[in-house]
């Protein structure tokens, strides 16, 4: 009879019927948090997690900051009683992973689980998106951390239309999403017209990857793109950077030739010049008689 009585009660909570209202399953392990500073989400993890968890917290977070085109700082707290992920939960983690993370612009790992902070010490470098754990103590200066984090890019670019060159500004250290944004310009112009002329890298003294998955997405562009941009120029100070032309021999298609940084209106003249080989090409191909119909 109490049971009854209680389980009647329970039906008729209204913090229950709360939870239930807005989708989220009361007994979930993971939860989205609340109370954080603009600008920062929050997940909060305990127990074992599960597919159902993550499709019911984690993607509608995703799709919403995909859908307002927003970058995610994200905060994630376990607990002590956090056990890990179920196979379905890591596997679409995963699948989640690729497809959005480039949302990222960073994730800070708030926990005194020694196994976890060591594991993201050991995989954060792989992760195109700076990654960094702290202690359950140090909550404070995770949401400092990723409140500190830069907007804007390392990298900037412009496109100069009258003769097909890419300029590339590097102000600091390189993240994979300027490799990105780099990618969705040269890739719109070369499909438009074939290849790039030129792609002009302006740097005083290289400042480095952010990451492993920084680095790994320069090589992607770098093998993506090597047949069709014609010439690339260098306009640094950087003493090493005379070895590039004879090292990228071996590597890209690419003609490669270096500047003295403050020689950037050379750097681009001549990466919009086309090479005598190819504009011979052009001119037999534009020159070449037509076989008359019939």
């Amino acid at each position: 009879m109490h049971e009854a009585l209680r389980s009647a009660a329970e039906r008729r909570s209204p913090i229950r019927g709360a939870i239930q209202c807005a989708g989220v399953k009361e007994n979930s392990m993971l939860q989205r948090t609340e109370n954080l500073p603009a600008g920062i989400d929050g997940l909060t993890a305990s127990g074992k997690i599960t597919r159902e968890d993550y499709q019911g917290v984690v993607e509608p977070l995703l799709v919403e900051a995909r859908r307002t085109r927003r970058s995610l700082r994200l905060l994630c707290d376990f607990s002590p009683e956090f056990e890990g992920f179920t196979p379905g939960a890591a596997w679409e983690d995963a699948k989640l992973g690729l497809r959005y993370m480039r949302l990222f612009a960073g994730c800070a790992i708030v926990s005194d689980l020694t196994w976890l902070r060591e594991s993201t010490k050991l995989t954060g470098f792989l992760i195109p998106c700076p990654v960094r754990a702290f202690g359950a103590r140090e909550r404070d200066e995770a949401i400092e951390w990723l409140s500190a984090l830069p907007t804007g890019v390392a990298a900037t670019h412009r496109l100069i239309p009258d003769i097909g060159v890419i300029v590339v500004e590097i102000h600091e250290t390189l993240r994979a999403e300027d490799f990105d944004a780099l990618a969705l310009t040269a890739d719109a112009w070369i499909e438009a017209h074939g290849d790039l002329q030129g792609l002009v890298v302006h740097v005083r003294e290289f400042p480095g990857w952010e990451n492993l998955g920084s680095l790994f997405r320069h090589f992607e562009f770098v093998r993506d793109h090597h047949r069709t941009v014609k010439r690339v120029a260098l306009s640094t100070d950087i003493s090493l950077a005379r070895l590039a032309p004879r090292l990228s021999e071996h590597f890209v298609q690419a003609e490669v030739k270096t500047f003295a940084y403050d020689a950037l209106h050379s750097a681009v003249s001549w990466a919009g010049t086309r090479s005598l080989e190819h504009a011979e090409k052009a001119s037999s191909h534009a020159g070449s008689p037509t076989r008359a119909a019939g």
